[in-house]
């Protein structure tokens, strides 16, 4: 629990913005602007990454990843500042909610996503928060709440001892739990004028991005009316606690969309609602990851079905408990006649899929394919589920296929490499190549760790060698990847290139193991922090992480 001290007491920092009920204008001169530099943000929000992953809280999963970004980044360039860096994850928690964090990063729950009822909707939780980024709110925040620090940190501190105390396994999980709000920001309130701005910069960018510009305030309309039925025993939605709701705050997002929808009215020729006109006309963006990743056969809803609905069970499955989701899936397909959708059947399959059950699962995804040839997440699951029943050789053909269709496929080419791999060593170097390309920007500790296990697999130890240490940093365990980069400089079968390849990675991730061992902060990977010696690689220069493990400063 003492590797969350940093992250809970940079929560702590800006604990007492929520506090504030007044409103005020937007101070754009502020000092608040000098208090972080973008790389500083940057790092911020990296490092919370990275330790949300060490806790398993982040649903990595390249497909759903590439949906989520490309409609964060569909956002993103209609927010009227496209420049400003972004990235978009899933976070596995079934509460409806989402965060902003420093550095551009923005989280949505895996429960925000399931609860949604049309991408419009999911895209106006991801658009305010992209206003919150846009509008500074966080650096305001962050200003209002230092003088406070302090207190709050002493506060903090008590807590985490109470939890250290305790020598249960459950401590831990347990004040998370009970303290969502300081790792996830979700008790950090900005102001009432703040969440008014978002709104009303979201909306806009709703609409500039082609989405409805109700789907706002239809989404909190219905999270308001949930909180209602409270007598019912449903509990209040976590996202009405960080974004308090008022009738005038709905009428204001319902009055905003309405001026917004009759401009486009009578403007017929400008902003326009429908998809495809964007898909068309909008250019690729600084910071997308792959823009051209995922094609148009995702995008295409010729076949009848709906990507945001796919992505709606795909999540529900790879953030739940698989083996219960097949239940719930076959039992209300077989009693209620309106759950039996393309998108259910898909959600059932992944659930088969994940439970050891392929060869079912391929009776459910044929006849969605039969009427629906061009999905390409519907071929990739038949080819997930064709390798889990043990079907390899017609596996691998259909991942050749899909590759050759879409060879810049992040999620294709992943699970075509990891079922080469499990081959002969010809196969796992042709699985090393394949995913060698996807390295260079890729910060998904799965990437590394199956180049990893196809480089060692083919001969090249190496390479494997420096991959895993690669898996191991952005898992959230930068102690163990500078121990194995350490090791790896040892061997005397490097070549030239080699050497300063890991040379290179160790003078990049010095400076950040020595301010965890600088600031006594014990992770997994270095129970005893306080104690470990960083003698080695100290000449190195190179950039400090600050805020290492800092969480974002809410919604």
């Amino acid at each position: 629990m003492p590797r969350l001290l940093t992250a809970l007491i940079t929560a702590a920092l800006a604990v007492s913005a929520g506090a504030q009920d007044d409103v005020r204008l937007p101070d754009l001169g502020s000092s608040a602007n000098a208090l972080i530099s973008p790389q500083e943000a940057d790092d911020y929000g990296a490092s919370m990454l990275r330790e949300m992953r060490s806790l398993d809280m982040v649903v990595d999963d390249p497909l759903l990843d590439d949906y989520i970004n490309d409609l964060g980044y569909r956002l993103a360039a209609n927010c009227g500042t496209p420049k400003v860096h972004f990235e978009f994850f899933v976070v596995k928690d079934s509460e409806i909610n989402a965060f902003a964090a420093p550095g551009g990063y923005i989280a949505v729950n895996s429960g925000t996503i399931t609860t949604s009822q049309n991408e419009s909707e999911l895209a106006g939780v991801i658009a305010h928060e992209i206003g919150h980024i846009t509008q500074h709110h966080l650096e305001r925040a962050f200003e209002d709440a230092k003088k406070d620090a302090p207190l709050m940190a002493l506060v903090l501190l008590g807590a985490i001892a109470a939890g250290t105390a305790s020598h249960s396994g459950d401590a831990p999980m347990s004040i998370l739990a009970g303290g969502q709000g300081l790792l996830a920001q979700k008790s950090i309130n900005f102001t009432r004028h703040d969440e008014i701005e978002a709104d009303r910069v979201g909306i806009q960018t709703l609409a500039n991005a082609g989405f409805d510009p109700n789907a706002m305030a239809n989404f909190f309309t219905r999270m308001q009316d949930v909180a209602s039925a409270d007598a019912g025993g449903i509990d209040v939605p976590s996202l009405l606690k960080d974004h308090p709701l008022t009738t005038q705050r709905i009428s204001d997002a319902k009055s905003r969309a309405g001026a917004l929808i009759a401009e486009q009215k009578a403007h017929p020729t400008g902003i326009t609602l429908q998809k495809s006109t964007w898909e068309k006309s909008t250019a690729p963006i600084a910071f997308v990851k792959d823009p051209t990743a995922l094609g148009a056969s995702l995008y295409s809803t010729k076949d009848g079905i709906d990507t945001w609905a796919l992505m709606r069970e795909r999540v529900r499955v790879l953030a739940g408990d698989a083996p219960k989701l097949a239940i719930y899936y076959s039992a209300n397909l077989q009693n209620q006649h309106g759950f039996d959708t393309p998108s259910n059947r898909y959600g059932y399959a992944l659930a088969l899929i994940r439970s050891g059950r392929g060869s079912e699962a391929i009776g459910q995804l044929q006849p969605l394919l039969k009427s629906r040839p061009t999905s390409l997440v519907l071929k990739l699951a038949l080819a997930d589920a064709r390798l889990q029943a043990g079907q390899r050789a017609l596996a691998l053909d259909a991942y050749k296929d899909l590759n050759t269709q879409s060879p810049r496929n992040r999620a294709v080419a992943l699970a075509y490499a990891d079922a080469l791999a499990i081959g002969d060593k010809l196969q796992a170097a042709t699985a090393a190549n394949l995913l060698r390309p996807l390295l260079d920007n890729a910060s998904e500790p799965e990437i590394f760790s199956s180049y990893a296990r196809a480089s060692e697999k083919s001969g090249d130890s190496i390479r494997a060698g420096e991959a895993f240490a690669d898996a191991s940093y952005y898992s959230g365990r930068p102690f163990d990847a500078l121990e194995q980069l350490k090791r790896l400089l040892k061997r005397n079968d490097l070549d030239y290139y080699a050497r300063a390849r890991i040379q290179g990675r160790l003078i990049e991730l010095t400076p950040l193991v020595m301010e965890l061992h600088k600031r006594k902060i014990k992770t997994d990977d270095n129970p005893d922090g306080d104690q470990q010696q960083l003698h080695q690689n100290e000449r190195c220069s190179g950039r400090l992480c600050f805020g290492l493990g800092a969480q974002p400063f809410n919604n």
